[in-house]
């Protein structure tokens, strides 16, 4: 069963989260900030794993708390849920055409926490969601998962667009990556990840 549960409190943020990668994208999501709760349901939809994630944080000081510190908790969730990492795919690639925005993921659970981040966004926020802590969050989660990770929005008008393009990219390259082999060892030349 590839499941991680987590909970973690701070005098900013308590966060409870429970992951399923074998789940049917099934979504329960509250953080107080309505674009993101909307950006993490289409993760959970995109990648077909179920997950339930609250969150309550200092929104009165502003959304970073909140989203990074989803960020790290989403993140050890996955890291949890996979365990030693053995019989999976390891990688996975997406490209998501958003209306008039392409985003693009690239990533390796290899252990090696990196993100590369090439996402040039042209307002400050959508709703009350701060475009800057997109790569923030996937900063957070990257780390704590373990994950290489390369994410870039190609073109686009659109900040909505872009953000969710990117998102869904890396639903559906995190999907990839987590299906399983016939093979149970990790796929490294090492023996190990």
């Amino acid at each position: 069963m590839r499941k991680g549960q987590v909970s973690r409190e701070t005098r900013e943020t308590a966060i409870c989260a429970e992951l399923d990668l074998d789940g049917s994208g099934r979504a329960e999501i509250s953080t107080g900030i309505g674009f993101f709760d909307h950006m993490l349901t289409a993760f959970a939809v995109h990648s077909d794993f179920d997950l339930t994630l609250t969150c309550k944080g200092d929104l009165e000081v502003d959304c970073h708390h909140t989203i990074e510190d989803v960020g790290i908790v989403l993140g050890q969730a996955i890291a949890k849920a996979l365990g030693e990492k053995g019989g999976i795919r390891r990688y996975g690639s997406f490209y998501v055409p958003m209306d008039e925005a392409l985003g693009f993921c690239s990533m390796d659970i290899s252990g090696r926490p990196f993100l590369v981040f090439d996402c040039p966004f042209s307002g400050e926020r959508v709703g009350a969601f701060d475009t800057c802590m997109t790569g923030e969050f996937f900063r957070a989660v990257a780390v704590h998962a373990g994950i290489t990770l390369h994410l870039r929005a190609l073109y686009g008008a659109n900040d909505h667009h872009k953000i969710e393009a990117i998102f869904k990219a890396f639903a559906h390259s995190m999907q990839e990556a987590v299906r399983p082999r016939e093979d149970s060892r990790p796929l490294s030349s090492k023996g190990v990840l």
